[in-house]
Order: C-alpha cells, then structure tokens, then sequence
C-alpha cells in the first residue's frame, strides 16, 4: 500500500508538471500571434493577403506604376534630355538612382533623384565589369523600400532609355499584379542572350516586377547578390535571384534593348505586332530620322505618338495594283516604297542596316533580317515622318529622303516611284488599347489614288475586314 500510494503521488506531480508546461506552451504559441511582424516584408506579405481580387480592383494606371532609373551625377546633365522626353512631372512616379548628391541644382523637369545606398560590403568578382552593377542590382529593393503608396509594378530602366509610359501602361495592364511576375526583353544580339542569358530582362529596355514579386525579391536580394558576384551586370543579378524564388520572364517584344551597332532603321521599320515600349542606347546610336539631331528626331517620333500611342511603328502592308507597287508603312516613321511585287514575308523583315552590340559583326540576331543590297534597284525608295495632322483624324505626311541608302535606278518602274515625293497616310481614329488585349495581327491599308501622275500617295490605314488578307494582287 505505501509503494502504490507513492507511485500516485508521483503521477499526480508529473501531471501537474505536464499540465504547467503545456500551459506556458501555449501562452507562448498565443503571444507570438499577437506580435508585430518582425519586418516590413512580412507586413507587405499581409498587405498582400488582404487585397481584393484584381478583378474588382480599377484597372491598372500611370499612377500605379513606380520607375527606378539607373543613372549617375557623371552622366545625368548629358543624358537628362532623353528622361524628361517621357517623364511627366506631378503624373509619372519615381526616382533617378544616383552614386552620389548632385552639386547642381537638379532639375525640376527631371524624375526627383535617389542617393543609393553605399554597397562596399558587397562582394563582386567580374574581373571586365563594374560594381556599379551591385548598386543598380538594388535599386528595386531601395525604390519599394521607400514604401510609396498604391504601387502595382516597380519598373526599371536607365538614363539613357526612352519609354513610351501609356504603351507600358497597357502592357502591364494584361497581368494581375497580384501574381509573381517579370516583364521584359532579352537581347537583339544573340552574343548577349549568349553570354547573360536568354531569360534575362535586359535593364536598359527596362523590364517590370510586380509588387508580389518584389514583396519576395526584396526578401532574399542582398544575400543573393552576394551569391553571384561574379555576374557582370545589375539585371543579370537580379534575374539570377528571381530564379531562386522560380519565376521565369514573361517576354513582351515591345521592350527594346537596342544591341545593336550603327543605324536603327532596319530594326524600327519591321517592328514586331506589339506596342512600341522602350528604346534604349539612345546616347549611343545616330539618329532615328537621317537629318536631324538626334533629341529632335525623338522628339519627332514622340509628336506622332503623343497622337496615337498604339498605333507608333506598327507595319503595315498594301499594294497599288495599278502601278505594281508594294507599300510598307511603319506608323509615325517610314514607309518604303517598292516599284514591283514585294510579300509580306519579305517585307515583314528587317533591313540589316546594323551590326551586333559586342563583336560589330553581320550577326546573328534573335530576329530575321535581310541584307541592304548594293544595287539601288533591288532596293525600295524611302520616305520619312514630315508632317503630323490632327483635325477630326490622324494623317501623318513622308518626305522622300534621299541619301540613305538609294541611288538612282534607271528601271522604268523606279522613274515612276522616284517621281513620289510624298505619302500622306489617314486612320480613321487612334489605335484603341484594348486592340492589344486581343490575338494581335497587323492592321491593313490601301491606296485610294491610283493614277500615275500624282506625286502624292494617299494611304488609308485601319482594321483588316473579315476574310481580308494582303495577298499581292497578281499572284
């Protein structure tokens, strides 16, 4: 009796002592839901949670969109015209990410300027780059860690890129920003894709990260920066760690890196069927039209795509079966001009008026293109953007240009085209955006003169009708 009534007294003790613990477990357990979260992405996470469905949200707006643009004191009074071509004071937000506090007054035209954050503990290794590349690596987790309200994309780019806001606008518009997502382009140069990746959003045509993605990139971003150090550039890093969390690029073709050495007019006049978004290396590359500066020549692109966002560089294709011609109409910049039957296979592709970024060599590229012939007769006669109206309708004026590439043919048929001084081409109304939330396909033309004698061409650009196709007419 005396052992069994210790062994009770044993078990009741071992059950208090249970029952004690399990309590301050649980007080525990419940203390730590009644925290703060320890840090602001935990915060964000929770933000994120609680947000609506993107279906119920307003769409998506310039106000949603946050830049972070890569620059420098050195080169930001060189570079500063190309920025506040597309910046829109009190409309466009963001910041100019700067290495150091200008000493001139910064301008109020400009985006507002960042000091970025001294990143000498950070490793980097690439024996033929710039640490520089550490600092612009940051400058998403700087730009979402300033925690500016009602941000939907964080969009990256530098000082010497063009972007076309209201285009990107309807491009980011497409993705719920809700999901995890990266948004941009690769190279032109295929030596690049080569070197930094084919799935890399190459940071001079600027590439966009939702806030979901950010809330997860600014997580892990300077521990992974130092994972690889040894990579050239910012957007390689910052690609390398939106791998880790396994988000891969979404690639839309209207972000332009721009790799490419020499003229840009090969590469402008095929332009792909989607929204013109970005140039970059604008500081590096002549002029887009031949005879103006090159400020004025982007200027001049802007003043037709102010008119008409959507519809700026757009291809289209139409023949003058009267006179044998085949047209091709890049929207807001050229139209070529060809005196004989040209496909659209041919002529959807682009005059390789360029060499490749790195090596200046013939190639390849990640598109097609077609040699710029020697003889003038295998070769179509150019026009530039001259005039831009805007009474009822949009019409846009192309000059013929000379000099380019031409020389005089002694063909019948170019006497004719040679004797064109201009096209005069009319929409009947601007591009509409919801045009790219469809199947995208190149819009058509026709010609409405067709007599011999004119020396203006008169082109009508709109929607193809149902069953229509640009099939040249004799064939």
């Amino acid at each position: 009796m005396k052992i069994q009534s210790q062994n009770s007294l044993k078990s009741r003790k071992f059950f208090k002592i249970s029952l004690v613990l399990c309590s301050i477990a649980f007080l525990s357990l419940l203390f730590s839901f009644n925290q703060k979260p320890p840090n602001c992405t935990d915060c964000h996470r929770r933000k994120i949670i609680a947000v609506e469905s993107s279906q119920s949200q307003p769409p998506t707006n310039i106000s949603h969109l946050l830049f972070g643009i890569a620059g420098s004191t050195k080169t930001w009074k060189k570079r500063q015209s190309y920025c506040e071509l597309w910046w829109m004071p009190n409309v466009t937000r963001g910041f100019v990410w700067v290495d150091e506090k200008p000493n001139a007054t910064w301008p109020a035209t400009s985006p507002p300027y960042r000091v970025s954050a001294d990143t000498s503990e950070f490793s980097y290794t690439c024996w033929y780059g710039s640490r520089s590349a550490v600092r612009l690596a940051r400058i998403v987790k700087e730009s979402f860690e300033l925690g500016v309200e009602n941000v939907r994309w964080f969009v990256m780019g530098d000082d010497d890129t063009v972007f076309f806001v209201e285009n990107l606008v309807t491009v980011l518009g497409k993705y719920d920003h809700n999901q995890m997502y990266y948004i941009g382009s690769n190279s032109e140069s295929v030596e690049q894709d080569v070197i930094h990746l084919y799935g890399t959003a190459y940071g001079g045509g600027g590439y966009a990260i939702s806030y979901a993605l950010a809330v997860e990139l600014v997580r892990i971003l300077d521990g992974c920066l130092d994972r690889y150090a040894s990579l050239y550039g910012g957007d390689q890093k910052v690609q390398a760690c939106v791998t880790e969390i396994g988000v891969p690029l979404t690639k839309e073709s209207g972000f332009h890196q721009v790799d490419i050495r020499g003229s840009q007019y090969g590469l402008l006049a095929a332009h792909p069927v989607a929204p013109l978004v970005s140039l970059h290396h604008v500081d590096y590359l002549p002029p887009i039209f031949p005879t103006m500066i090159k400020i004025d020549a982007l200027k001049a692109l802007k003043t037709a795509y102010n008119l008409d966002p959507g519809r700026t560089l757009q291809q289209s294709f139409c023949y003058d079966p009267a006179r044998n011609w085949s047209i091709s109409v890049s929207w807001g910049y050229t139209v070529q001009l060809y005196p004989w039957l040209a496909t659209p296979k041919d002529m959807e592709k682009s005059f390789q008026t360029f060499e490749t970024w790195k090596s200046w060599s013939d190639g390849p590229f990640t598109f097609n293109t077609r040699p710029v012939q020697s003889d003038p007769c295998e070769m179509p006669i150019l026009f530039f953007l001259d005039l831009v109206e805007s009474p009822n309708r949009t019409v846009t004026n192309y000059k013929r240009q000379l000099d380019v590439w031409e020389k005089e043919c002694s063909k019948d048929e170019f006497q004719l085209g040679q004797k064109v001084e201009r096209f005069r081409v009319v929409t009947s109304g601007p591009f509409s955006s919801s045009h790219w939330i469809k199947a995208p396909r190149r819009q058509c033309c026709q010609v409405v003169n067709a007599t011999s004698m004119d020396n203006v061409v008169n082109v009508w650009m709109r929607g193809c009708n149902p069953f229509e196709t640009v099939t040249p007419p004799q064939w």
